[in-house]
């Protein structure tokens, strides 16, 4: 029953990320260029997925466990760290640079050619880096 549930939940994404625009780069390029051509259509798009996940959140504190089973994941943190910085700094050059983030960007796989496979494969890449520059960061200046 989970991997149905998965299954339908991942097909709604990635249709609603299509319908939206969000797996195209140039729409989502424009939304970043706030000085030049902008486009807030995308606004919508953050909006329809911030507000049901905030209910969501808020569901948790009430439910027992998910209708699928398992547990729910901790809340995320609150504070503001370095790594949270960090993180963000790097996802919106990537998201400015490249047009994608990592939802669409996989969504795009079944259409994007051969630059959505070049993306996914260098996003991919630096998730399996991403642990080891954390350590060496994490050894080199202590967290605060």
């Amino acid at each position: 029953m989970s991997l149905l549930i998965s299954l339908i939940s991942g097909a709604l994404f990635g249709t609603g990320l299509y319908l939206s625009g969000m797996t195209d780069t140039t729409k989502v390029q424009g939304w970043l260029d706030v000085f030049g051509n902008w486009d807030p259509t995308l606004a919508f798009v953050m909006g329809g997925a911030i507000i049901p996940m905030t209910i969501a959140w808020r569901l948790t504190r009430v439910a027992r466990r998910p209708v699928s089973g398992g547990q729910f994941p901790p809340a995320p943190m609150p504070e503001i760290d370095r790594r949270l910085v960090i993180g963000s700094v790097l996802f919106g050059m990537g998201w400015g640079l490249a047009g994608l983030c990592p939802g669409p960007a996989i969504a795009s796989l079944s259409f994007g050619g051969v630059s959505g496979i070049v993306f996914v494969a260098a996003m991919a890449g630096g998730m399996l880096l991403a642990p080891g520059v954390k350590a060496r960061l994490d050894r080199a200046v202590p967290a605060e």
